[in-house]
């Protein structure tokens, strides 16, 4: 069987980590995550340059990723994916590749993500960022949903009274 690469998409604390350890196990994967260089940035809320150290995590996981399902490993992209140009991108590469992919979404309402961010919080440890008001309003005012044709697995959870 071919190795695949899972690209994970949905807002901070939408559950995308969860998923990936489930797709990491399932799919005996090898999960990248954005997450644990950035978290290696002392603040993301306090430097312009900390979206341009992401973007060039992103692309050097993005290369290994290749590397690794040329190599017959399965992976799991947990990043995000927040914008449609960067899914669009990652797919022309992927597609340019000859690596096959699977777009996963996590449709997470505002209170569910709030309610996984306290609990992120709560637990806190060494790795595990803090996400505060300002961290959870910059992100929201930086996601693009997919639309349904930019994914192939929408993971929706119940919205309930926010």
């Amino acid at each position: 069987m071919e190795a695949r690469i899972e690209c994970l998409c949905g807002m901070i604390c939408s559950g995308k980590s969860t998923l990936a350890r489930r797709l990491a196990r399932e799919e005996n994967a090898v999960i990248l995550s954005t997450d644990e260089f950035t978290r290696l940035w002392p603040d993301p809320l306090s430097s312009d340059r900390f979206d341009e150290f992401s973007r060039a995590v992103n692309a050097l996981l993005l290369r290994k990723a290749v590397e690794i399902a040329r190599a017959g490993a399965n992976v799991v992209l947990d990043w995000g994916f927040w914008s449609q140009q960067n899914r669009r991108e990652v797919s022309e590469t992927l597609r340019g590749a000859g690596i096959p992919f699977r777009w996963w979404y996590l449709d997470t309402p505002i209170g569910q993500i709030r309610r996984n961010a306290e609990k992120r919080n709560a637990a806190g440890g060494a790795d595990v960022y803090f996400v505060d008001e300002g961290l959870l309003q910059k992100c929201l005012s930086r996601f693009e949903p997919p639309l349904p044709d930019e994914v192939d697995q929408w993971i929706s959870f119940s919205r309930e009274a926010e």
